[in-house]
């Protein structure tokens, strides 16, 4: 459903900017002006398209192409050799992929798989994926620009382009140029896009693993979680529940340091009974307000009768009579007592004292959370409710005018930038129709077959051989990736 609900908003907004586009230009009062403003401005509308077009910037990348020409020359004859260890790679890989699934071996993790809104990728995350995209095709494509200025190609201009949900980025260089120049300044060239997207992954990577140090002064880990989100009418809800910046720190006796812990201790309160807590009879039998006839049933008792948001129904053994005995306590008090597993863990000279259980199912918890400097939290219920109602995060704020979900900002761009960067390497060394791999398969022929084999169709035909490979071999991926998805 929710799938059906994004195609059919895609949909709807491009046709109505397609229609909105075509009145504009027919009618007469506004076709000149509107007209005029599209060429000037450089924008370009058609079917579930948008593009912009300028030349403003190649003086820009004349700049930067002329700046350091040994340095640019080494760093992009570097991006040769990648390009071309990555073309080899990409292709083992996905051949690899493609006889396995044809031999029925299982595929633990898909190299290619496409991403769809409400399918793998989740709605509120859309904007960091167009967001990567952009930024990856926009240096992908000044990495071509600056490789063609340093290898004397001229640039026409650089264009930013939206294509339904896939937005992008493409350089307009001199094809005549292009073609002069011999076949390893072309692969500097045809490299340099796939060489600025490897680069951008290892940055990335990098940032990431340098966060937890970068943010010392702003940030503190280790003592705890904080609380980023907490969901609308959840049983942790509301001005007594939890709210967004506290600290939790402790659930029951399991104390929390990370998210990590935090997820340990929502599993260990899952296997393990609720916890007792040490109370002497004479006080359990004054705050006791159970009535003399209370319901009990062979799985769950109720001494309290009434559901409260005080009082909780406990029980105890009695060391004179050996029996079980129940009795209504208020949950606060009780649960502020000394924590006990067992009888033997309760101890007062010259007073019986008891370890007083919650009379719960095995199912139903009782958890005492303890979250920044309130009162701790008393959470009743399945620990799964919980950890779906709490999003935390491991660094808590050293100041409240500090972000509080800046980190999380920040680690999950690090992670699109690393996924989408990597899968646009793999995809453009591939020799295929359209893509970088095409040319760059084209130019490496040609540098190295040049001199053993001299006439042209032969390295033609060779040519077309390995650009049909990899386009065949690039279409089964996409299809095995999209039944996987679909299946």
């Amino acid at each position: 459903m929710l799938q059906t609900t994004w195609i059919a908003l895609v949909l709807g907004f491009w046709s109505s900017l397609y229609l909105l586009d075509v009145f504009l230009k027919t009618k007469k009062s506004t076709s000149r002006s509107y007209i005029h403003i599209l060429e000037t401005s450089g924008v370009a509308l058609s079917v579930c398209q948008l593009r912009w077009y300028t030349n403003s910037l190649n003086r820009t990348f004349l700049r930067v192409g002329q700046w350091q020409p040994h340095f640019l020359r080494m760093w992009f004859t570097v991006g040769v050799f990648f390009g071309l260890v990555a073309m080899l790679v990409s292709l083992f890989v996905l051949t690899l992929l493609v006889v396995n699934t044809l031999r029925r071996q299982p595929v633990e993790h898909q190299v290619l798989t496409p991403v769809m809104p409400g399918v793998n990728l989740p709605t509120s995350q859309i904007s960091y994926y167009l967001l990567t995209l952009l930024v990856c095709g926009i240096l992908h494509e000044v990495g071509h620009a600056v490789a063609a200025v340093r290898e004397q190609v001229r640039v026409n201009g650089f264009g930013i382009f939206m294509f339904v949900m896939y937005p992008g980025a493409f350089v307009d260089l001199s094809t005549e140029h292009i073609q002069v120049v011999s076949p390893l300044r072309q692969l500097r060239i045809y490299c340099a896009g796939v060489w600025h997207n490897f680069v951008i992954v290892i940055i990335a990577l990098m940032f990431l693993f340098s966060m937890p140090y970068l943010l010392v002064p702003f940030y503190s880990q280790g003592q705890g979680v904080c609380v980023s989100q907490v969901e609308e009418h959840s049983a942790v809800s509301g001005p007594r529940g939890l709210l967004a910046g506290e600290t939790i720190t402790r659930v029951s006796d399991c104390p929390v340091t990370n998210i990590d812990s935090w997820h340990t201790c929502i599993l260990a309160s899952m296997k393990e009974q609720s916890l007792g807590h040490c109370m002497p009879v004479p006080l359990i039998k004054d705050l006791d307000t159970s009535p003399k006839n209370f319901s009990s049933t062979v799985d769950f008792v109720d001494c309290c009768n009434v559901t409260s948001n005080t009082h909780l129904c406990f029980m105890y053994h009695s060391k004179k009579t050996g029996s079980t005995k129940y009795a209504c306590l208020p949950a606060r008090t009780t649960t502020d007592r000394p924590v006990c597993k067992l009888q033997s863990d309760c101890y007062m000279p010259n007073m019986e004292v008891a370890c007083v259980y919650p009379a719960i199912d095995n199912q139903t918890k009782l958890l005492r959370i303890i979250h920044g400097r309130r009162p701790p939290l008393l959470f009743l219920g399945h620990p799964v409710d919980l950890f779906y109602s709490v999003s935390v995060v491991n660094y808590v704020p050293k100041s409240a005018i500090i972000p509080l979900n800046l980190p999380y900002i920040m680690e999950t761009f690090c992670k699109y930038l690393i996924s989408l960067s990597g899968a646009l390497v793999i995809l453009n060394v591939i020799p295929c129709y359209a893509l970088d791999g095409q040319w760059i398969c084209r130019a490496f022929i040609e540098l190295s077959l040049r001199s053993t084999i001299t006439d042209s169709e032969i390295r033609g035909l060779i040519y077309y051989i390995f650009l049909l490979y990899g386009t065949l071999l690039l279409l089964l991926n996409v299809i095995i990736a999209m039944w996987t998805l679909f299946l």
